[in-house]
């Protein structure tokens, strides 16, 4: 490759890069404002933990099966008009909850003190379990991206870069949301809707006139070919893989790869402690600690913009700069000390000085977006860029079925008087412990699945 095409390769890796991170923050702005609002909304509607688990654990079921359903799609069709489409989709899906009780003149949605019947409680789950399914639509079509823009040698990184988007976007939603409802009150609930919504309108437009599929669109070579890496399965032509062929390609790399599957399982485990922290931190360091609404959402914004960023990328530089790339051992380390750090957290004495709380739901962050980022450059590197968006979306039905534990499993102890918070600390603790254990077992897997990737396509042409 001559060096102005080198030099045009490299720029346009990094715009893809820097769009997909701002989109992706956008996605973020759409998911984890009604985390935020989750108090807001206990006071001003009067709906109960149990309600509010229902709808995350509900959002994140169908989010997980939709990752599945369009990892699919963004390994066959235009990953730039997928994921631009779900992100408009989700601003209107939040309008529409921003706005739902201005229809109680037509729908008896709030009694006569100003609280949520069953109706409206049905009408906002509704809505948010459809937005679980417009953000599948964002996750598939970028990680197919990023495989397609970035050697494998380098994924871990660049994928941990554009993995900060996460902590970004919920940091900052988080923090706007809490700003906003310590300023109006409770009763503003609906401005964590309709103020995320408009913002994240311009990412969309964004991506849609920025972002292109893979380097060929520009005329480009494979990213293979950027540093003369010797060719390989990740390089070959999209049309050998089609039709029968790449169905039993995707069988034997996703479906019925244990390594896909193990992944899978722990990163369950991981999500559990993740969501813990980011669905219901506003809620039970306000509850359960006694901080006020404003510190408490600052605390969980400064464990994603903070804690989130700097996991994310330092996890992914440790990998390709000292494990060779191998993203399960640094896992199995992150997940172990984000539980540590939780059971910390857990059993500072209360009425400690809320610095201590602060610095240990950081940590536990710190390191748990470690494994977040990483197990999905794992499912990348074992299915291969060919079936990357496929194996994510796999792996994602798994992570968001943790939201049954997170969402209306922890809902249920908190309100319950003889568990409480507590109890949900023991069962997210546990889940850690599992997920560093699962990770562990993988220690002396290879770095990638393309070596096993030749291997299966002989089988199949034989």
């Amino acid at each position: 490759m001559d060096t102005t095409t080198r030099k045009r390769y490299i720029q346009l890796q990094w715009r893809t890069l820097l769009v997909l991170i701002v989109g992706y923050t956008c996605y973020y702005f759409l998911r984890k404002n009604f985390s935020a609002a989750i108090p807001a909304m206990e006071a001003a509607l009067g709906l109960s933990k149990v309600q509010l688990g229902t709808f995350l654990t509900l959002n994140g079921i169908v989010y997980g099966v939709s990752r599945m359903v369009n990892g699919l799609l963004a390994d066959r069709y235009s990953k730039r008009l997928l994921m631009t489409l779900g992100l408009v989709l989700s601003c209107v899906i939040n309008l529409a909850i921003c706005f739902s009780p201005k229809l109680n003149g037509f729908m008896n949605l709030l009694d006569g003190e100003g609280k949520a019947t069953l109706g409206l409680v049905y009408l906002i789950g509704s809505l948010w379990v459809l937005n679980g399914y417009v953000h599948g639509m964002g996750y598939p079509p970028t990680a197919a991206m990023m495989a397609h823009w970035f050697r494998p040698s380098e994924l871990a990184t660049k994928q941990s870069i554009w993995n900060a988007s996460h902590s970004i976007g919920a940091g900052l939603v988080i923090a706007l949301c809490g700003w906003m409802l310590s300023k109006f009150g409770y009763s503003a609930w609906n401005l964590c809707f309709i103020v995320p919504a408009v913002i994240a309108l311009f990412g969309a437009v964004l991506m849609f006139f920025t972002l292109k599929d893979d380097p060929s669109e520009y005329g480009l070579p494979p990213v293979t070919e950027l540093d003369n890496e010797a060719p390989d399965i990740a390089a070959e032509p999209e049309e050998q893989l089609t039709g029968e062929r790449y169905k039993r390609f995707l069988s034997k790399m996703v479906f019925r790869n244990p390594v896909i599957w193990g992944i899978s399982i722990a990163d369950f485990c991981v999500y559990v402690i993740r969501f813990t922290i980011l669905e219901w931190g506003t809620s039970f360091l306000t509850q359960y600690k006694g901080f006020d609404i404003a510190l408490a959402a600052s605390i969980v914004a400064a464990s994603e913009l903070i804690g989130g960023v700097l996991g994310t990328i330092t996890a992914g530089w440790v990998t390709d700069r000292f494990l060779q790339n191998k993203t399960l051992r640094t896992s199995a380390l992150c997940t172990l000390g984000a539980t540590l750090c939780f059971a910390a957290f857990w059993r500072i004495p209360q009425g400690a000085p809320w610095i201590w709380s602060a610095i240990l739901i950081v940590a536990s962050a710190f390191f748990i977006y470690g494994p977040q980022a990483l197990l999905g450059v794992s499912c990348s590197q074992y299915a291969t860029k060919r079936a990357s968006g496929s194996a994510n979306g796999f792996c994602g039905i798994f992570c968001y079925a943790a939201t049954t534990i997170s969402g209306i499993g922890f809902g249920y102890l908190a309100d319950r008087p003889d568990m409480g918070w507590n109890a949900v600390f023991i069962v997210s603790i546990a889940f850690g412990l599992v997920g560093a254990l699962i990770l562990a077992a993988y220690w002396n897997a290879p770095a990638d699945g393309y070596a096993k990737a030749e291997q299966v396509l002989r089988e199949i042409d034989n």
